[in-house]
């Protein structure tokens, strides 16, 4: 969709400049009437500021509707003025409006990007949370099970600072149930080693509406809101329930993106085998388990599996009855099927999420990692 827009701003741009070209004898235009020099240069105005939202919206560029909404004010001007050679232009402005009134509205000081950034802040503000300088040793892991002694070396964790925060950006694909198509998503999620916290910002669009999902973990509670064009709430959910279901998903980023946080006192582990290890964290009042399995060759996590993430919704999802907590559960797993290097760190570039039930499966959630940094004291973006 947004393409279609930036062309759409594009052909304006166009139009706007006939009347520039028109009013310095650039071009004949014999279908338009005469226009002054200082109203040739406001179309002039016009087609720049068009330009320029139509090459920010294509390359993603969120602050598009600047340029655009400026546009909208001088073409406006410029049509009243030329109303009778101009006035199907304000049918342009008017469809232009509305897209340009969502994205406004996607920058409010209400909406999840801008919570997203005071709670960052916040987090920043605690001293231990911004950064650190102790290194992690080769005694530091010692006393874990062997195939995570060798997952942490794998990953480089040994040598380098531990890690007091850390920033990633994500791009994927999210479906929300079983037999729907996938949205497609950007994500921003900074999160914090001690205390712990999860903020996980999600960019989509329902329906051709922009809309935004928040995972909000801070303090002892979770929360899990989702807007369309940043005003009706569509999702919002709290309580015991979901804490629980996202005290498995901020460990598994911990497995995943910053093993150097096992080292945490929180975390506990059962030794199975050469390649597999139980790892039990405890946070927020809530302690949860997961199996951890290894490549026996490279010592790369391959697959993080808990059952302790299930809430009512997500049976759902499947149209399963309620469970009973013994026989009929169901898990979550995160296999990755890519390592690679982002901005020089060992990261499992690409992974799924995926719940199982029985003789059910859905793959519901693909991640690739694209930006990742460790230890930020600031975030401006």
């Amino acid at each position: 969709m947004k393409y279609v827009f930036a062309l759409f701003f594009a052909l304006n741009a166009l139009v706007s400049a006939m009347g520039f070209a028109k009013a310095y004898d650039l071009a004949t235009l014999p279908q338009l009437q005469p226009i002054s020099r200082p109203v040739g240069l406001l179309w002039l105005a016009a087609a720049v500021l068009y330009l320029t939202a139509a090459v920010m919206l294509t390359v993603s560029w969120r602050m598009w509707w600047v340029p655009a909404a400026a546009a909208i004010v001088v073409a406006t001007i410029v049509i009243v003025l030329a109303w009778g050679d101009a006035k199907w232009g304000m049918l342009a402005n008017l469809v232009i409006l509305v897209p340009v009134i969502i994205a406004a509205l996607a920058v409010a000081p209400w909406n999840f990007q801008a919570q997203f950034k005071r709670d960052v802040a916040n987090g920043l503000a605690i001293p231990s949370a911004a950064e650190t300088t102790d290194l992690v040793t080769e005694s530091d892991v010692a006393s874990m099970p062997a195939p995570v002694q060798r997952y942490l070396r794998f990953a480089g964790v040994v040598g380098k600072p531990r890690v007091a925060n850390y920033r990633v950006r994500f791009r994927g694909t999210l479906a929300q149930k079983a037999g729907a198509t996938p949205m497609k998503i950007d994500v921003e999620q900074l999160s914090f080693a001690d205390p712990s916290a999860r903020l996980f910002l999600v960019h989509t669009s329902m329906f051709g509406v922009p809309a935004e999902a928040y995972h909000r973990y801070v303090g002892d509670a979770a929360t899990f809101r989702v807007k369309a064009a940043s005003l009706v709430n569509v999702v919002d959910n709290t309580g015991p329930a979901l804490t629980r279901a996202e005290t498995v998903t901020l460990f598994n980023d911990m497995c995943l993106i910053a093993p150097a946080t096992l080292l945490d006192k929180r975390v506990t582990w059962d030794a199975v085998d050469d390649t597999t290890a139980v790892a039990h964290f405890a946070n927020a009042g809530n302690s949860i388990a997961a199996t951890l399995t290894f490549d026996p060759q490279t010592g790369a996590l391959d697959n993080f599996v808990s059952y302790d993430r299930e809430r009512p919704e997500d049976r759902d999802l499947f149209g399963l009855p309620p469970s009973d907590g013994l026989t009929d559960r169901m898990w979550w797993e995160t296999p990755i099927s890519e390592w690679g290097v982002v901005d020089g760190i060992t990261l499992p570039v690409r992974a799924v999420a995926i719940w199982h039930s029985r003789d059910k499966q859905l793959d519901y959630g693909h991640f690739e990692i694209v930006e990742a940094e460790y230890n930020v004291t600031r975030y401006d973006r």
